[in-house]
């Protein structure tokens, strides 16, 4: 697919720098997303229950992606605005709070890597234009989609949905003669794991995987078309079953505890992002990428 050319006198290293740049950017904000959008959506399932219930709710501190500032999880140290430029101020920090010396996580930088080194990778390997803007914020959306879901089993609308419609409507602007297949793959991909699910909890008794694995399987069929669809869910099958095999086999996993496939659907979709469908196929089947 190609796009308008965004900027058509940008040299392409400088292109590559600039979104790895804009990429450490979104990358902090991207931590937020991932740690505070869980707590959001429990808050706001809690005062529906009450509400319901028809019993009060207790005031609360504001709560959201702004609100309130970020602060040391262990002493409540408000974070300066020079503790939060990323990856340096890990660095600068030596990974540690200012306040109180407590740990600061790993993955904060490492997120922020991730998001630049995405954001570059594709930038670098399709140029700049306004389908490669498109694939950045989708790579970006999946890279907190399958944080979000190792942490809390969750698959947030809020993310999903978006990216589902930003497909849609990027092929519609684009390349409108592609849209019935983006369309179809869509509902493809969301009917599938429906009935995965369906079938299994049949056999099972059991719940094989939540609903916000449809919608993404259905944001990569919106995105690439109807015949990625298999490529990207057998690459997804077979980490989360090789993973699975190996967790449980050193004792990390014990049976019956459920491993989110989140995780590995949102890694297939990126490396399908920077293969492509056809190129992922081939990888798959041995013959190059």
């Amino acid at each position: 697919m190609s796009g308008g050319t965004l900027v058509q006198a940008m040299p392409a290293d400088f292109a590559v720098f600039a979104a790895a740049l804009f990429g450490l950017l979104v990358g902090s904000f991207l931590n937020v997303l991932i740690l505070r959008l869980p707590v959001m959506l429990e808050r706001g399932w809690r005062s529906e229950a009450l509400a319901t219930l028809e019993l009060p709710d207790e005031p609360a501190e504001a709560f959201d992606l702004l609100r309130p500032r970020s602060r040391c999880g262990a002493c409540g140290h408000a974070i300066a605005w020079w503790e939060n430029i990323p990856v340096l101020s890990w660095l600068l920090l030596r990974g540690r709070c200012s306040a109180c010396g407590t740990r600061i996580s790993l993955r904060y930088p490492l997120v922020e890597i991730a998001s630049a080194a995405i954001a570059a990778a594709l930038v670098w390997q399709h140029g700049m234009s306004a389908w490669t803007a498109g694939t950045v914020v989708l790579a970006w959306g999946l890279l907190a989609l399958g944080l979000i879901d190792l942490d809390t089993t969750l698959l947030p609308d809020g993310v999903t949905l978006p990216l589902l419609w930003l497909g849609l409507l990027l092929h519609a602007w684009l390349d409108p003669a592609f849209l019935p297949q983006a369309v179809f793959g869509a509902a493809i991909g969301y009917a599938s794991l429906w009935s995965v699910y369906q079938v299994f909890r049949l056999l099972t008794g059991k719940e094989g995987m939540g609903f916000g694995d449809f919608k993404l399987f259905a944001v990569f069929g919106a995105w690439f078309g109807p015949l990625a669809l298999l490529p990207i869910i057998l690459l997804s099958a077979i980490c989360g079953a090789v993973l699975g095999i190996a967790l449980q086999r050193s004792g990390a996993l014990k049976p019956g505890h459920p491993i989110p496939f989140g995780p590995f659907l949102a890694a297939a979709g990126l490396l399908s992002l920077y293969l492509g469908p056809q190129r992922l196929v081939a990888w798959l089947l041995g013959g190059g990428a």
